[in-house]
């Protein structure tokens, strides 16, 4: 998916963006990149890859030569960025998180007008440079933006210093979020809507990025709105539009838990979930326990709803491991992901469990995870779901290494099911409760060697989150998406 984070400081913003940006780390795996402007020594840019360091110690010791009083950062999941440019719109860096599923289109588009791509890396088209291209044809920020909104199929949202401050602009259905932040001199001295006293404004896809760096929340950007910020508050350039479709899987797997989106808690909406899954659920179980780090905290709302207690029978090995999806190899991901994870077997012996995870994708992981628990002398393995099965591929976020939806094991074992794939036929496997639902579940089960799995309902997942259905993106559960996203209506 990826991450950004901004800041604007009437004092030197280096070690804030630094901290800030690092807050974001749990967002992306392939990239990272910090800019700042100075009105003396102008853009300064760095890039680095985070496929096998993690974010401090790729940038810590050059960070001496940052300075200024503005700046942005990403961790990427894409290309390399930032991209700085110079252009009739003057000189600015570029940020994005996105996922430009027409990328080839656009560029050759673009490319018959003449332009040109500089920013290539590994041959391939950086999608970042190409949103800067787009807004370069626009005869203002605001102008410009909005034709990448035209343009896109997919989503992305934005970050964009100038010398005169950082323009965050969300994209138009809202799918990833951008959170504004204050900092004041005497942290909370000033009720929502004064800005008097404000010493630093950041904006950041975490709010977890926020409380230790003395940053308030002060409110969400809209989907599709505009705004600047400099060190005298923020300007609207563009008022939000009215369609929203948030991505639910920012509250069930992405988001880190003591972060808002919407206003709205991950872990909160994790243990409410959890909870109401416990409360329905007819097994027979000694212990419940979460699979770290986004399992948890559903794992304790079940334990809560279902009144087993919580043990820790499986704890996440953090010292030296890196995280899961980090190698380029899916068979070295998956073995990172099974090293990991060190189960005990002083607590799983003769236990009857519930392990409690955020989703099931391709399977192997958790199929590799059960025989160790096996093994360690459990009696019964139950899975419980915080989501729905995963029967779509997500169009709009890269939150998978996914290259085909057949990588999903929901989608093979259809497959294997049906003779004909049609759109009737993934709505039938789609349903809660239909016979095929219910058929396609228990072959998941069989395949991973579970005592039982069960998944979250759709219906309860939107009622933890809170959100009317029609403003949270649920795609990727049951196929549904706006036909006229670009309808400002």
């Amino acid at each position: 998916m990826g991450g950004f984070f901004g800041t604007i400081s009437t004092k030197d913003c280096v070690n804030d963006l630094f901290y800030g940006t690092d807050y974001n780390s749990h967002l992306g795996t392939k990239r990272a990149g910090l800019v700042t402007f100075d009105e003396t020594d102008g853009f300064n840019r760095s890039i680095h890859s985070l496929e096998r360091n993690y974010f401090r110690s790729r940038f810590e010791d050059e960070l001496d030569k940052f300075k200024g009083h503005q700046g942005l950062g990403v961790i990427s999941d894409t290309d390399p960025q930032p991209i700085i440019v110079n252009s009739h719109l003057g000189r600015y860096a570029v940020v994005t998180v996105a996922k430009i599923n027409n990328l080839p289109q656009i560029a050759e588009e673009l490319l018959e007008q003449r332009m040109h791509f500089s920013e290539l890396s590994a041959n391939k088209i950086n999608q970042t440079e190409l949103v800067a291209l787009l807004i370069n044809m626009g005869r203002t920020f605001v102008e410009g933006i909005n034709l990448v909104y035209q343009k896109i199929e997919g989503s992305c949202s934005m970050l964009i210093l100038t010398e005169n401050g950082i323009i965050a602009a969300r994209d138009f259905l809202g799918r990833t979020p951008i959170v504004i932040g204050r900092k004041t001199e005497e942290r909370g001295l000033f009720p929502d809507g004064a800005h008097e006293g404000a010493v630093a404004y950041a904006v950041s896809s975490e709010t977890t990025a926020f409380p230790n760096l003395d940053y308030e929340t002060v409110r969400d950007v809209g989907p599709g709105e505009i705004v600047r910020l400099t060190t005298r508050g923020i300007e609207v350039l563009q008022e939000p539009f009215k369609r929203q479709q948030i991505c639910s899987f920012l509250w069930v797997y992405y988001g880190f838990p003591s972060s808002n989106y919407e206003g709205i808690n991950v872990e909160a909406v994790r243990e409410k979930n959890g909870e109401m899954m416990g409360q329905e659920d007819n097994v027979d179980a000694d212990i419940v326990c979460g699979i770290p780090d986004s399992g948890v905290g559903m794992a304790l709302g079940y334990s809560e709803g279902q009144q087993i207690p919580y043990k820790r029978a499986v704890v996440k090995y953090t010292p030296t491991w890196p995280r899961s999806f980090t190698p380029g190899s899916q068979t070295r991901r998956e073995l990172v992901a099974k090293m990991k994870l060190v189960p005990n077997p002083a607590i799983l012996k003769d236990q009857r469990i519930v392990f409690c995870d955020d989703s099931i994708v391709r399977g192997t992981q958790l199929r590799d995870n059960v025989r160790t628990f096996f093994d360690c002398g459990a009696k019964e393995v139950h899975v419980r779901i915080s989501c729905p099965p995963l029967v779509y591929g997500c169009p709009f976020i890269g939150f998978t290494s996914s290259k085909s939806d057949y990588e999903l094991i929901t989608r093979r074992i259809i497959r294997d099911f049906e003779e004909k794939e049609t759109p009737e036929t993934l709505r039938k496997y789609a349903t809660t409760d239909s016979p095929e639902y219910q058929r396609m579940v228990q072959e998941i089960g069989r395949r991973l060697g579970l005592t039982s799995v069960k998944f979250a309902k759709l219906e309860n997942l939107i009622e933890s989150i809170g959100m009317p259905k029609c403003k949270v993106c649920t795609h990727c559960f049951d196929g549904t998406s706006y036909c006229h996203e670009h309808d400002n209506e």
